[in-house]
């Protein structure tokens, strides 16, 4: 890939300042998507997920799947 000129990246500047780019669907972006998500929790499940995210140094995700896949083993 070449490198742009000085006027050629001005003009991509401009361009792209006023033509905003759509990132989704929704207009949301994936991080906007996911914070989304967790605050359909309550604050208690919130406050929770957040501490075992810190405490286990894992994602939200992998809190999640791990409960549910507890709470799955539990019921057979």
């Amino acid at each position: 890939m070449k490198d742009l000129t000085d006027k050629e990246a001005a003009e991509l500047d401009e361009y792209y300042t006023a033509h905003i780019p759509k990132v989704g669907p929704n207009e949301g972006g994936f991080f906007a998507n996911r914070t989304r998500r967790l605050m359909a929790l309550d604050e208690l499940s919130a406050a929770y997920i957040r501490s075992a995210c810190e405490a286990e140094h894992k994602t939200p995700t992998e809190i999640v799947g791990q409960l549910v896949r507890e709470k799955i083993a539990a019921a057979e």
